[in-house]
């Protein structure tokens, strides 16, 4: 294997494969992290804190001078924040809830590294047909989205649920790649590029570690 380009401070299988889509190699560093939403937080300020948050305890945690990247997704309907469903009937109720209207995932990014901590949010719209109770009840059933953000997964079965997306297929699945490349590159991690200069993006911000 070769040496890593970065930490992903996760165990996300989603993530580290979604990574080695631009040929970033990263090296898996879970961090134990209370993610409970604080008292009337918006779902865009939560995803982002604990992006941070994951960031910075990997950092600790791996002791390293490579990058490290920590990131979140969540879903946002009514007001409300869709994390990972804590029993198949919590998801059931959430999939009757998401059928037949839009909901918004939210996902964020923040890398660690020489240009001290920078983070990037990304919000898209998911739109779901009608589903039948029968769909809901064999879905949850597969076991599918118990460990995914709204109870489903669309790089799955529940992508014949969604008729339309309107934002970021990759940050619906857990980490928006075309923020994350701008992240990393002005980390100075560039495996993708042959001798190009990749510049930031003024939708990115970045502040010190």
């Amino acid at each position: 294997m070769s040496s890593p380009d970065l930490i992903l401070a996760s165990a996300s299988p989603r993530r580290l494969e979604l990574l080695t889509t631009i040929d970033v190699v990263a090296c898996a560093c879970p961090v134990d992290l209370d993610e409970t939403p604080h008292v009337d937080e918006p779902a865009r300020d939560y995803v982002m804190r604990l992006a941070r948050e994951k960031a910075l305890a990997g950092q600790q945690a791996a002791g390293s001078e490579l990058p490290v990247l920590g990131g979140d997704t969540a879903l946002s309907v009514d007001g409300q924040i869709l994390g990972k469903p804590e029993s198949d009937d919590q998801a059931r109720a959430w999939l009757r809830n998401l059928s037949g209207r839009s909901h918004q995932v939210i996902s964020a990014v923040a890398v660690t590294g020489p240009a001290g901590l920078l983070e990037a949010c990304v919000i898209s719209d998911v739109h779901f047909r009608l589903m039948e109770e029968a769909e809901i009840n064999a879905y949850v059933a597969s076991g599918e989205g118990r460990d995914k953000a709204g109870g489903y997964a669309l790089q799955g079965r529940a992508a014949m649920f969604v008729s339309r997306i309107e934002g970021s297929w990759s940050g619906i699945v857990g980490l928006p790649l075309c923020e994350t490349a701008q992240l990393l590159a002005r980390q100075g991690v560039t495996p993708w590029l042959t001798g190009n200069e990749l510049t930031g993006n003024e939708s990115i911000r970045g502040g010190a570690s």
